[in-house]
């Protein structure tokens, strides 16, 4: 990425954008008054290392609430985790949210109940309105790989897209 440095404010808002989502979902997981959004129920309770120039990097504990059966953590949960930090690395390079439009995830390990995960998101490249991003999910105290995912991700809308005129 041998683009210019973005502005200070992107990354700020990147690490604002997921230690909010953080703190709803910790609301989301014991109560609260309902107004959470879907992508802050997996990033309950993380901790923003590091949100700067195409990088995004926080941990988390795994909650009980994202498990399955076996106390394993919820693929989909991961899943949604890992498209939220890719979202955050983005905007620390581009200001604004993207939507995935590929998604490839591989799994390798399990994360259980109490396991401390990091998440480190990255742009890998920029192609128009398109951004590829990575995230590696490691077992924390181990460095054990749980999960790669790589994505694509775009603008909803083309820039100064007007809403529906229907």
């Amino acid at each position: 990425m041998g683009d210019p440095a973005p502005p200070a404010w992107m990354a700020a808002a990147a690490r604002k954008w997921l230690e909010d989502a953080g703190a709803i979902g910790k609301d989301a997981a014991g109560g609260g008054d309902g107004r959470r959004a879907f992508n802050a129920l997996p990033l309950s309770g993380v901790r923003v290392a590091l949100a700067e120039r195409g990088r995004a990097l926080c941990s988390l504990r795994v909650p009980a609430h994202l498990t399955d059966a076996e106390g394993n953590w919820h693929a989909g949960a991961i899943a949604a985790a890992m498209d939220d930090v890719c979202a955050a690395a983005i905007m620390s390079v581009e200001g604004i949210i993207k939507v995935s439009v590929h998604y490839d995830i591989s799994y390798f390990a399990p994360a259980k109940h109490h396991d401390e995960v990091e998440m480190d998101g990255r742009v890998v490249d920029r192609k128009g309105r398109m951004t590829a991003v990575t995230t590696e999910v490691r077992k924390k105290d181990t460095g054990e790989l749980v999960a790669i995912g790589r994505q694509w991700m775009t603008t909803s809308r083309p820039k100064g897209a007007q809403g529906s005129k229907l």
